[in-house]
């Protein structure tokens, strides 16, 4: 499989398609036109057999016009890459970094496809789209666009990384109704492939991925929380919100979500709060004796156990305790969400 890679190094889980599903969704899409061709070209004749020759010729020109090229690149912008034939196959029509089409690029696409399609019986585009690595044809190099599967085998999904756990709840009241799909789509894709980025890369993506997370909530990050952090939190609040909006649909009273490996039974928003600042580091952050499993005494928020003295409960699962925590506390080490230094 071909991955597709942006400019910024950021591995998009996108697979080209290839010939084969290509050719089959291209035969569904010209089935469908031509019918749709020949019963307006029925239509016109039987209208416009009061003119003359010329007439008639020229309305035959539009209609060709119209119907065989117009309309695949009116269907392709409006449904932003999705044609019938795409759509019965599972293939989308999308821009080399991964973004929906426009029409200056259908427009391409369907103007080259009348050579390539039309013109020369499909075979240009099954040589092109067969010497491809990704399966394009000449409209898609002319265009800057490529077709990908949209349907891909469940196992290949890759899941994103669970917060630090003291960051689990503290953005509750964070408004994400502004927030468009894109940058959704462009923070999950970052958080699933952060480690497989070079370290000053990721780190640049995810500070602007933040800040344009910032700009669309109107709320400024917390201090002191690093940027691929604070995405993972957020990311984790709007997948809570999700679920309980599905549970509260369906009703049944079941009970709300709470995220898998932390425990926030009694947790508000301080009693999860750590003694120190999350360090994207190569190293694992400590927690705070205040975040310890759900058999540990917990008190009031900021009135906790000290990391120092006084039996803290059994460690926590997130990770095994590290003895050299700071000022010798033994506190668990977080595990499972290491943003690139």
């Amino acid at each position: 499989m071909s991955e597709l890679v942006t400019g910024d190094a950021v591995v998009l889980g996108l697979r080209p398609a290839k010939l084969p599903s290509r050719a089959l969704a291209i035969a569904i899409d010209l089935a469908v036109v031509l019918t749709v061709f020949m019963l307006v070209s029925i239509g016109l004749a039987v209208a416009t057999v009061s003119l003359d020759e010329a007439a008639r010729a020229a309305v035959a020109v539009g209609v060709f016009l119209l119907v065989l090229v117009g309309g695949p690149i009116a269907v392709e912008t409006l449904s932003h890459g999705r044609s019938l034939g795409k759509l019965a196959c599972g293939l989308r029509v999308v821009r080399d970094d991964g973004g929906p089409i426009r029409f200056r690029h259908a427009l391409v696409r369907g103007a080259m496809g009348m050579v390539e399609l039309l013109g020369t019986f499909g075979v240009v585009a099954c040589v092109s789209s067969s010497v491809s690595e990704r399966g394009r044809r000449l409209g898609d190099v002319f265009a800057g666009t490529l077709v990908v599967r949209e349907r891909v085998p469940a196992g290949r999904g890759l899941a994103v990384p669970p917060p630090p756990p003291w960051l689990v709840g503290r953005f509750t009241q964070l408004d994400l109704s502004a927030v468009p799909d894109e940058l959704w789509l462009a923070v999950r894709q970052y958080l699933t492939r952060m480690h497989q980025l070079d370290a000053a890369v990721g780190w640049s993506i995810a500070e602007r991925l933040s800040a344009d997370l910032v700009a669309c909530t109107g709320t400024p990050a917390p201090q002191g929380v690093p940027a691929a952090a604070y995405l993972a939190a957020v990311v984790n609040e709007r997948q809570t919100r999700d679920v309980r909006r599905v549970v509260a649909t369906s009703g049944g009273g079941a009970q709300p979500y709470t995220p898998t490996g932390h425990p926030r039974q009694g947790l508000g928003v301080r009693d999860a709060r750590p003694t120190g600042s999350y360090a994207p580091t190569g190293t694992h952050s400590t927690a705070s004796a205040g975040t310890h499993g759900p058999s540990g005494p917990v008190g009031p928020a900021g009135t906790g156990p000290s990391s120092s003295a006084g039996p803290t409960g059994p460690a926590d699962s997130t990770g095994p305790v590290d003895p050299a925590g700071p000022e010798g506390s033994g506190a668990p080490a977080t595990k499972g969400f290491a943003p690139p230094a």
